[in-house]
């Protein structure tokens, strides 16, 4: 019994590689138009394959693909390297950064389900770390955006009482489990997971409200920073019930 298949293009940026035979490999992408594929690359393990370094991690490919009606893979037929990402800082948390990215576009996404905008993001951050001076604000935009993005992240205006966010240095607390924010009055001992003053949260939606192609000129303190990485890696530690790999070679 035969099977359909058609012929799709999109561009994509490759987030995983996997040995499948002693010439072939299965190579997963996050595209633009379709979300997170999984394909066979009849080939690629070959030193003069027809995808030669077009299909290397995190490049940004022209593809074309047959996707299958049944449960096989689908099939890699064309890939055309549109740019390759080079870092050219010395310092190794740029290159993990790289990674980072990738790691949370393999996690948070689901097969063939479209986030246009999530994949233009991943570029443009990928595009910053090339560049950068210091990895961590291109790394905590981007984590932020994909929460934001999957609408997980807690909005950080108001307490669930309805009492707003001053610009102070009153202390709130995060609830991580529940994802809301806790005023002094509302907070009790076994939900102030976070405590967080009113002019870090001022600043945080500021960050949050800045799109990824617009510098952020604002000053952000080693002490801020601090409570960023621990904000952050509880709130997607908690989503995805475990610690993203790379995050323990990020060296904040």
């Amino acid at each position: 019994m035969g099977y359909m298949s058609s012929s799709e293009k999109t561009e994509g940026l490759v987030i995983r590689q996997a040995d499948f035979s002693e010439t072939s490999r299965v190579v997963t992408f996050f595209t633009r138009d379709f979300g997170k594929i999984s394909v066979l690359a009849k080939g690629a393990k070959r030193l003069k394959g027809s995808f030669e370094a077009a299909i290397d991690l995190l490049t940004q490919c022209q593809i074309v693909f047959l996707h299958k009606s049944t449960s096989s893979l689908d099939i890699l037929t064309e890939a055309r390297l549109v740019k390759r990402f080079r870092f050219q800082s010395h310092d190794m948390n740029v290159h993990y950064s790289g990674m980072y990215v990738a790691e949370l576009l393999q996690l948070f996404s689901e097969e063939f389900d479209p986030y246009p905008h999530w994949y233009e993001a991943a570029i443009q951050t990928l595009k910053s770390l090339e560049i950068c001076e210091d990895f961590r604000l291109p790394v905590l935009r981007f984590e932020l955006y994909t929460l934001q993005a999957l609408g997980v992240l807690p909005e950080f205006e108001r307490c669930q009482c309805g009492r707003p966010v001053q610009n102070d240095h009153e202390n709130w607390s995060l609830w991580i489990q529940q994802g809301v924010l806790l005023c002094s009055q509302c907070r009790h001992a076994e939900r102030a997971s976070r405590v967080l003053t009113g002019e870090f949260l001022v600043r945080l939606r500021r960050l949050i409200e800045t799109p990824l192609e617009t510098p952020f000129l604002e000053t952000i303190t080693p002490g801020q920073y601090k409570a960023l990485r621990h904000l952050l890696t509880a709130l997607i530690s908690q989503i995805l019930d475990r610690r993203p790999t790379m995050l323990g070679y990020l060296q904040f």
